[in-house]
């Protein structure tokens, strides 16, 4: 006997095929994609989808073998792996959205659902959801985007007649694709208009923020979904249902890495999850709670910070708001030979540095060992061997244990945090020193 969710919910769930067309029948809107077992349908499916592609096996946990693919060539060279690792596998294949991503812990009953609270990453989606910020409540989406979360949510319950907990993946699109900004984080964006939200990803189970979400809302998920796997309505208990109302708090959540443990491990964040714990900032509003989780997981950049910048081309104009905050507060900005050209088109000094296959001297990896450089933010370009740059400028910041980040979205949240307006706790350098207890009973 298998008390909650019935197996076959997670069949449903995970086969692509299938929830593909529950979800097309029930009016739930996915990324375009479909599956693949060999290379010559995978290039054809790719050919109609367009670049870049999200591509993962069915029935994964923590984001394994899951890859983003900018080309024919990244997509070839994944299919000869996969397949070598597991001859005839179906391999899922979607339109990658780089878009806000939304993630929702729930309880359902097979007829209504309860949702706590809705988290936002700071980190696009690409970023697995166990390695990205996470953000409680979501401050930067409108009210019509939190009444489509909420509305989906519930009809993806019934429609698989979860019983007991889910956790949901939404992506954003549309309406400018950063919404983060640590100077003036607002409640929402009322002039977002032309967004649109997809379904990333449904798991019927719990999920590693689960304890997060239950802390900072005060709602007792677990307890609540084992009454529910026992047979009990959510209706007829004390919680209600629908989307709770929002805390008088922020809380941040932030993934805690193992890497300088790990030392063939490259450190470069994408759906793969890497991270081994997380630890949770928070305060009455989200700068403070941000640079407490900045400070608890090791992310945090200090005034003055010199910062070595190398950044794929893909990349740089969404790193030119993160270029000119380091110029305009006096950092010492160290590039390669193509981020420090990028650099002075921006009006600002830069130190270039040699790369690490080019010189014998002064390079990458040198001005991080021997302490010039306090952070590091790579970008890489999207190849993932240990023969590049790149992976020995992770490696170095990491032995290090200096700051490193390989989302420009990260790295601009960690700048922004130290120079926004401070608005609590000013005796306290801004924050706020409370029990969880106190921020979780305050009364709104």
């Amino acid at each position: 006997m298998v008390l909650g969710s019935d197996p076959e919910v997670i069949d449903n769930a995970t086969d692509r095929g299938r929830f593909e067309r529950l979800a097309a029948s029930n009016g739930l809107p996915l990324p375009p994609g479909g599956t693949a077992t060999n290379t010559a349908t995978a290039l054809a499916l790719a050919e109609n989808l367009g670049y870049p592609l999200l591509v993962r096996p069915s029935y994964v946990l923590g984001g394994r073998a899951m890859e983003i693919v900018d080309k024919p060539s990244e997509l070839e060279r994944y299919f000869d792996r996969a397949l070598q690792a597991a001859p005839g596998q179906t391999i899922l294949i979607d339109r990658y959205f780089q878009g806000i991503e939304v993630e929702v812990d729930a309880v359902c009953d097979g007829e209504d659902v309860l949702v706590p609270g809705i988290m936002q990453h700071i980190e696009r989606a690409g970023v697995h959801s166990g390695d990205s910020f996470a953000v409680y409540p979501a401050i930067w989406l409108t009210g019509d985007e939190v009444e489509t979360i909420v509305d989906y949510t519930r009809r993806i319950g019934r429609m698989l007649n979860v019983r007991g907990l889910m956790n949901i993946q939404y992506v954003i699109t549309g309406g400018g694709t950063y919404r983060s900004n640590a100077a003036d984080p607002g409640r929402g964006q009322d002039d977002v208009s032309d967004s649109e939200t997809y379904i990333i990803e449904v798991n019927p189970r719990s999920s590693r923020t689960i304890p997060f979400i239950s802390k900072v809302t005060g709602i007792p998920m677990i307890r609540i979904a084992t009454q529910v796997m026992l047979g009990k309505k959510l209706r007829d208990m004390e919680w209600g249902t629908g989307l709770m109302p929002r805390k008088d708090l922020v809380a941040v959540k932030a993934p805690v890495f193992s890497m300088n443990k790990l030392t063939s491990v490259d450190t470069f964040l994408g759906p793969e999850m890497k991270s081994t714990g997380e630890v949770m900032g928070i305060d009455r509003s989200y700068v403070p709670a941000v640079t407490k989780a900045l400070i608890a997981s090791s992310h945090s950049i200090n005034h003055g910070d010199n910062v070595l910048l190398s950044i794929a081309d893909s990349a740089k104009p969404d790193a030119e708001r993160l270029i000119r905050t380091l110029g305009e507060n006096g950092h010492g900005i160290y590039a390669t030979s193509g981020t420090a050209r990028f650099v002075r088109s921006l009006g600002y000094d830069v130190t270039e540095v040699e790369r690490l296959l080019s010189a014998n001297d002064a390079n990458v990896v040198t001005v991080i060992n021997d302490g010039t450089v306090q952070a590091v933010v790579n970008v890489p370009t999207g190849g993932r061997d240990a023969e590049q740059d790149g992976f020995y400028i992770r490696r170095a910041a990491v032995e290090r244990r200096i700051p490193c980040f390989t989302s420009i979205d990260t790295a601009r949240c960690a700048v922004e945090a130290v120079y926004a307006p401070k608005t609590s706790g000013d005796a306290n350098g801004g924050l706020n020193v409370m029990t969880l207890t106190e921020y979780v009973n305050a009364i709104d």
